[in-house]
């Protein structure tokens, strides 16, 4: 094959490669409104926390399940509803995690599931917005405002099935949850970077 016809059909496969690698859109006109699902093998709920000053300590949970109802073309009609287990949680030391479960923390057998259920959605641009809900935990329920900003929409060419992502991230004090063990030492803020996954159900 002469060099110029295989550079030409290498750059065609690339091109190929990188529009199919690229399915998504930011541009909110172009997602389909509709009922979708959590897609619990692609959402992550991360949290840090300050460890007495010394390092920001992360963790994460996941299985999350819910629905959101999406209309692009009136977002503040969005409404969302998603369950964490509790005995989810997970750090990078086995100890740790095992006693965040327990009782002195967060006490995922008396309360197995963390919730939020939105109550107001305020568009802020194109594609962003803040979502106000209520979020249950430790068996206490207070309201918490979410940064949500949209990462992308389209169809997933693996399933062929609308998808459509965001990131979120919000504050809340743990200590108004009853979580309360080692304050101060531990920081009272726990900081969540959420990167939301959803399918269109047809």
């Amino acid at each position: 094959m002469k060099p110029l016809l295989a550079s030409t059909l290498a750059l065609a496969l690339l091109g190929g490669l990188a529009q199919a690698q690229s399915p998504a859109t930011r541009d909110p006109a172009q997602i389909p409104a509709g009922h979708y699902a959590v897609d619990a093998g692609h959402t992550q709920v991360g949290w840090r926390v300050s460890h007495m000053g010394f390092s920001n300590y992360a963790g994460s949970f996941s299985e999350v399940s819910g629905t959101l109802e999406l209309q692009p073309k009136d977002p503040a009609a969005a409404k969302l509803s998603v369950k964490i287990p509790v005995a989810s949680v997970a750090t990078t030391s086995e100890k740790l995690t095992g006693e965040l479960k327990g009782d002195k923390w967060l006490d995922a057998a008396k309360y197995p599931d963390m919730t939020f259920v939105s109550t107001k959605v305020v568009p802020v641009g194109q594609d962003k917005a803040k979502v106000t809900g209520d979020l249950t935990l430790h068996g206490v329920t207070k309201p918490v405002t979410l940064d949500v900003t949209l990462v992308g929409a389209g169809t997933n060419p693996l399933s062929k099935k609308v998808n459509v992502g965001f990131e979120a991230t919000g504050t809340l004090k743990r200590s108004e949850f009853g979580v309360k063990t080692y304050l101060p030492l531990i920081g009272d803020d726990l900081h969540l970077v959420i990167a939301g996954a959803f399918e269109r159900q047809d």
